[in-house]
């Protein structure tokens, strides 16, 4: 998906435009991830970039393209650029002995 969105349109609300906006944007996603796996592929990965114009789009990551999206309508902009290609990804297996995902080892009651 590359695509401008528009934030304000003659007789709509902005709010609903945006809800509109969002609702496309999860539905797309959904969509995407329901395609069939290529061989070796655990999940679909999103590359996501996203900026007032295409050509000012930076690199994000999918879980911060909400935050991007409501931050521009704050502000008040009159558009925004999404662009969103799914890629099939491996799970990558942790190293040996590796804990839990802040690190720590998992024991505890060894502060000294």
């Amino acid at each position: 998906m590359r695509k401008t969105f528009p934030l304000h349109a003659e007789g709509k609300n902005p709010d609903r435009i945006l809800d509109a906006v969002k609702h496309e944007i999860r539905k797309y996603i959904k969509r995407e991830r329901r395609r069939d796996l290529p061989q070796g592929a655990d999940y679909w990965d999103f590359d996501c970039r996203f900026g007032r114009t295409q050509e000012t789009a930076e690199v994000v990551h999918l879980s911060a393209l909400t935050e991007r999206i409501n931050e521009v309508a704050a502000e008040g902009g009159p558009q925004f650029y999404v662009e969103i290609l799914a890629r099939p990804a491996q799970r990558k297996a942790r190293p040996a002995g590796a804990g839990p995902e802040d690190g720590d080892d998992g024991d505890v009651g060894d502060e000294a």
